[in-house]
C-alpha cells in the first residue's frame, strides 16, 4: 500500500493543542523540530545479546500461553468482516532496512483509499478492529516478528518509509517504546484533524516530538526502565479509555501522559 505525503502550504498545517508544548522545557520546541536524527547513539543494554536474550525468551512465551486467544481473535476477524486475517506492511527497521510487520487485520479491506494515518472514528475500522485496537490486541502477531530478529519488545515504533523519522537506527524497533506509551492516545489527537491534513500536521507536530522522545530514551536504555516501560505499556493497556475524552479534558489525558513519560526516565540530553 502506498500512501502519498502531502506538502501544504505553512497556513494549512493545524495548530497543535497547546499542551503539546507544556510537555516541552523552555526553549526545547526549535531543537526538537529538526527534521531527523541521522546516526543516533544507544546505550550499552540496546545493543546487547542480553536484551536480544531476553526478547526471544519473552516472545515464545507470550506466543505460547496466547497461543488459543490468538486463535480466537483470528477466528472473530475473519468472521467479523471480508479479508485477510493477517495485514502486513512495509516498515523501516534497523540499520534502515524494510521489513515486514504483522498484525491482526483492524480495517476493511482495500482500505488503501483513505488517508496512511488513521484516527479515532476512522470509518474503516471494523467493529472487532476497533477493540481489538482499544487493548492493543491486533499488535500480537508482532512477537513473531520479534523471533525473526526485525522488532524488540523495547524500542521506537517501527515507521513507513515516508514517516521515518530516524534514520539508520542502531537499535530494532519495538513493540512499545517511550514515545509509544506518551502517546498512546495518538488516534484520539489525530481524530481532531482534517484527513486531507493528517499527514502535514503528523509531519510537522506529531513525528518529531516522538522522534527526540525515542532517541533520548534509546541512548539511556537500561534492563530496569525497559521492565518499568513494560509494566507501564501493560498497565495502560488494561485501563484502556472507556471512551474519547472531550476538547476540555484534552489537557487533564496530556498530562497523564507527562507523567507517564516522567516514570520511564526519558533523558534530557541525546
Amino acid at each position: 500500500m502506498q500512501l502519498i505525503v502531502r506538502s501544504p502550504e505553512p497556513s494549512t498545517v493545524p495548530t497543535p493543542p497547546r499542551t503539546f508544548a507544556s510537555n516541552l522545557r523552555p526553549g526545547a520546541i526549535a531543537r526538537v523540530l529538526d527534521p531527523c536524527f541521522k546516526s543516533p547513539s544507544a546505550s550499552a543494554w540496546s545493543l546487547s545479546r542480553s536484551k536480544r536474550f531476553l526478547d526471544v525468551a519473552v516472545a515464545v512465551l507470550v506466543l505460547s500461553l496466547l497461543a488459543l486467544p490468538m486463535v480466537a481473535i483470528a477466528i472473530c476477524v475473519r468472521l467479523s468482516s471480508k479479508g485477510p486475517i493477517l495485514y502486513a506492511q512495509n516498515r523501516v527497521g534497523r540499520g534502515g532496512r524494510v521489513f515486514a510487520i504483522y498484525k491482526f487485520r483492524s480495517m476493511v479491506a482495500c482500505s488503501a483509499t483513505g488517508p496512511g494515518l488513521t484516527g479515532e472514528g476512522d470509518e474503516r475500522i471494523t467493529p472487532c478492529g476497533r477493540w481489538l485496537r482499544k487493548f492493543k490486541l491486533d499488535e500480537l502477531p508482532q512477537f513473531y516478528n520479534i523471533l525473526q530478529g526485525s522488532m524488540s519488545l523495547i524500542g521506537p515504533r517501527p515507521k513507513s518509509p515516508q514517516y521515518v523519522a530516524i534514520e539508520n537506527m542502531p537499535y530494532r524497533p519495538g513493540i512499545t517504546g517511550a514515545a509509544t506509551l506518551a502517546f498512546r492516545r495518538e488516534e484520539q489527537i489525530l481524530a481532531d484533524i482534517h484527513p486531507s491534513q493528517l499527514d502535514a500536521f503528523y509531519a510537522q507536530r506529531i513525528k518529531p516530538l516522538k522522534a527526540r522522545i525515542d532517541v533520548r530514551y534509546m541512548n539511556r536504555a537500561t534492563f530496569s526502565t525497559d521492565m518499568r516501560l513494560i509494566a507501564a505499556t501493560f498497565l495502560a493497556c488494561v485501563s484502556a479509555s472507556k471512551g474519547r475524552p472531550a476538547l476540555r479534558d484534552r489537557e487533564e489525558f496530556v498530562h497523564k501522559d507527562r507523567q507517564t513519560s516522567a516514570q520511564v526516565q526519558v533523558p534530557d540530553s541525546v
